[in-house]
């Protein structure tokens, strides 16, 4: 199921939102905390950098296959998809600029975006923990 989270068009990035301090996989990372309708809609769209160890958390509510693309997303990112328990079931790399949805392998509930290749050089897999 294609949610159309990030289908939202407004030529300017929305400012910043108030962040929360993860530990993903042992690694610490800040990341702006989307929750609102809005934020999950716009997400990083017409952004033209990602901070070093920043990036975006997405709050989805109940367990789902919650899929993703790169519309009017300017910077080359990775996502990684968030199980109900904290454990990231998959990451996936995504092309700026491109309509392919990018889906969980199974069920989520968070997904957390970054620069592309964080995970893989952080050494963060599938299984790994995502906390607060």
């Amino acid at each position: 199921m294609l949610s159309g989270l990030l289908c939202g068009s407004p030529a300017a990035a929305q400012p910043p939102l108030p962040t929360v301090t993860l530990e993903v996989g042992g690694h610490p990372v800040q990341a702006e905390h989307a929750a609102t309708p809005e934020a999950l809609r716009e997400g990083l769209m017409h952004r033209t950098a990602l901070a070093t160890d920043s990036g975006m958390l997405f709050e989805l509510g109940e367990p789902d296959i919650h899929c993703f693309w790169m519309k009017n997303t300017l910077i080359p990112l990775s996502i990684a998809f968030i199980d109900s328990d904290g454990r990231i079931v998959d990451i996936q790399d995504m092309a700026p600029q491109n309509l392919t949805p990018h889906c969980p392998t199974a069920p989520i509930t968070r997904a957390l975006e970054m620069n592309q290749g964080w995970f893989l050089r952080a050494g963060v897999r599938p299984g790994d923990r995502v906390t607060r």
